[in-house]
């Protein structure tokens, strides 16, 4: 594969099947809403390249399901409701034409909500590594992804925040790996723990002081 040229197309640009001309533009309008910062258009981008790289590194799984998944985990989203994923799943069940994988596809949009993969499930993982693939970013847009986080969710005060985001970085640190693929492991896994460890440290450092 020519990565070279690969990185050079914009992803959102790419045909999908299913994706029709008319749901695409209806989903950049979503993706592009007001009230995201992280769960924007950047972050589909982002998601939309990380599955293209697993892809080019060898991983199997179904290209139009997952990337339709890409297109959908976040259709709906507001940073104070907690259904998000299962509202944008409804949403994917509806929008799409009877013909296209609409039970897979409204299955993977379910499992980004908590990121729960089974053993062999191939394109839950996939996607699970491509949405979870910003942990392991560089350390500069490591930061803009928290802080982004953290602008989405200004609603919530600022103690509850910081022992839920504590929590939340603990159980991906817990984890055997915090990606579920050989290759999202080979591109993202050491660089993602030095992420997570860091945020952590400061978190509980501002927590107790």
């Amino acid at each position: 594969m020519d990565t070279d040229r690969a990185a050079a197309v914009d992803p959102i640009d790419v045909e999908v099947g299913f994706l029709t001309p008319a749901l695409r533009s209806d989903l950049l309008e979503r993706w592009n809403e007001p009230q995201r910062r992280y769960h924007n258009e950047t972050h589909l981008r982002a998601v939309l390249r990380a599955v293209d790289a697993l892809e080019a590194d060898g991983e199997a799984f179904d290209a139009t399901e997952v990337r339709l998944a890409a297109w959908l985990h976040a259709a709906v989203f507001d940073p104070t409701e907690s259904e998000n994923n299962e509202r944008s799943a409804v949403f994917c069940e509806r929008v799409l034409d009877p013909s296209a994988p609409v039970e897979e596809v409204a299955r993977l949009v379910r499992l980004m909500g908590g990121h729960r993969v089974e053993v062999g499930d191939l394109n839950g993982a996939v996607l699970s590594d491509a949405d979870l693939a910003v942990l392991g970013s560089d350390p500069e847009t490591y930061d803009t992804y928290a802080a982004d986080v953290r602008h989405e969710f200004a609603h919530v005060p600022g103690e509850r925040f910081v022992a839920g985001r504590i929590v939340a970085l603990e159980g991906l640190l817990e984890r055997k790996s915090v990606y579920l693929t050989r290759a999202g492991r080979d591109m993202w896994e050491k660089q993602a723990h030095a992420n997570l460890n860091r945020e952590l440290g400061l978190l509980r450092a501002g927590a107790a002081g």
